[in-house]
């Protein structure tokens, strides 16, 4: 058996054993990472420690701590207030806020792993705060990432159009940036409306206490933030009223109003109020996308910079955040991605691709080739793997049976929609950063939702892209 196969079969043993005893699969892929390295693959600790993934590391340590700050000064809560207000009180809009907030920011040059870790806490906060699925939040998030990931002047776009020009191939910047965007649009609509959307537009709008009224008389009922029409049946004061309501006035009908009236918890009165902590909070998460966007800093490093600066000043406020950084999402990311830089190491992913491109029907290649960059990029880079898989494509491409724009697209697509995974960048900062969530759980919705994701949008996008002969 050749080490090639032997290592893919660990990865499958490694998988079953987590799925089935319960044991954190970062520890297991690091056992893995260190057998099938030294007895294997013949590397040493240097070799196996080369696919640790350092900066991933920083980014989920930096970013779940300054956000778990934000979550204990009250920060967090300051902001699902402003976007309500945004939005004019219409919670279905959010997930869609989000999907084009992050598309906006990669289009525009973010890296996609740092505009999902500026807003995916933000929005995964609203999610907790109002009921809404984190699965749909997250997937907004990154879907709307992804979907802007490919303008002319993006990261994603620039590096596969560079590619394109080196290899030579025919290529197309607003082909390839409309692909990717009209995909992922098409995902994001399908999971809103699976995942609640149509609950979300049947609430109506969301009429939120400001913080102004004072607190309201005994015996008033409120409904939860997870109201819904037909359950919000308390009483409340009016936005900006500074008459409390009387316990005695009935409520008018959500269906007759088409408004749901959402109250925040005791404390929030406290909630819409701005106090130095929080204007802090705001700076340096202002400071972290300026960072991040307009001088190209590592967003992990600048992240836990700004949560030791406000820890220093705040320590009151951030005791036990660094209890909050989610540690054990940190050891599973790091673990499975620590064995797949092994797999890199010992020639597995190469061997792979190279098998499938010397497949002699070209139609057949081009979809192999889209679920090898599919399934490897949920566990790695998917600009690594686009480098990799776009020359890989070229023999078959000269021939000219599969047109060269189609390919490249699809190809891109492929390797970049299947980052909801929770063990790639995006779909591991969503993980991390939902409050309030049975983590595992959590864990298990993001791996059934990415695998799905892997096995349908290669064959509609080679069925789609490809199969016409599109360039």
């Amino acid at each position: 058996m050749s080490p090639e196969l032997i290592s893919i079969l660990v990865l499958v043993v490694v998988f079953v054993i987590a799925t089935t005893r319960s044991v954190n699969m970062g520890a297991l892929a690091f056992a893995a990472a260190f057998a099938v390295g030294e007895l294997v693959a013949d590397l040493d600790a240097d070799g196996i420690f080369a696919g640790f993934p350092g900066d991933l590391f920083v980014v989920l340590v930096g970013v779940t701590y300054l956000f778990a700050i934000a979550r204990a000064n009250g920060t967090t809560d300051w902001l699902v207030h402003a976007a309500i207000r945004l939005v004019r009180g219409r919670v279905a809009l959010i997930p869609w806020v989000m999907f084009f907030l992050t598309g906006a920011l990669t289009a525009i040059g973010a890296v996609s792993p740092a505009a999902v870790a500026i807003v995916a806490p933000i929005a995964l906060s609203f999610a907790a705060r109002y009921g809404i699925s984190p699965l749909l939040m997250g997937a907004m998030v990154v879907h709307g990432a992804q979907g802007g990931g490919f303008s002319p002047i993006s990261i994603y776009g620039t590096i596969v159009n560079g590619i394109v020009e080196r290899e030579k191939l025919p290529g197309n910047e607003l082909f390839l940036f409309l692909a990717s965007l009209t995909v992922n649009l098409i995902i994001a609509a399908v999971v809103f409306v699976l995942f609640g959307g149509r609950k979300l537009w049947a609430m109506g709008v969301v009429e939120e206490d400001t913080g102004s009224t004072p607190a309201p008389a005994e015996g008033t009922t409120h409904a939860g933030p997870a109201a819904t029409p037909g359950t919000g049946a308390g009483t409340g004061s009016s936005p900006g009223s500074t008459t409390p309501t009387p316990a005695a006035a009935p409520a008018p009908s959500p269906a007759a109003t088409g408004t749901t009236t959402v109250a925040p918890p005791p404390d929030a009165p406290t909630a819409a109020r701005l106090t130095p902590a929080r204007i802090a909070t705001l700076t340096a998460l202002v400071a972290l996308v300026v960072a991040v966007l307009a001088f190209d800093l590592d967003a992990g490093l600048t992240a836990i910079t700004l949560a030791v600066v406000l820890s220093t000043l705040w320590p009151e406020d951030s005791r036990k955040a660094v209890g909050q950084i989610a540690w054990s999402t940190v050891l599973l990311i790091c673990g499975v991605l620590t064995y797949v830089g092994v797999l890199d190491e010992m020639g597995t992913i190469t061997w792979a691709g190279e098998g499938v491109g010397d497949i002699g029907v070209p139609l057949l290649a081009a979809v192999l080739l889209c679920y090898i960059g599919a399934i490897v990029s949920a566990f790695a880079s998917s600009v690594g793997i686009m480098g990799a898989l776009i020359p890989l494509a070229v023999p078959f491409l000269a021939q000219g049976e599969i047109g060269a724009v189609g390919m490249v697209a699809a190809l891109a697509v492929s390797a970049t929609v299947v980052d909801v995974s929770p063990f790639s960048t995006n779909g591991a900062l969503v993980l991390a950063a939902a409050p309030d969530v049975d983590r595992e759980r959590f864990f298990r919705q993001l791996m059934v939702y990415g695998g799905i994701v892997v096995a349908v949008v290669p064959a509609a996008v080679w069925l789609v892209l490809v199969v016409p002969g599109i360039g």
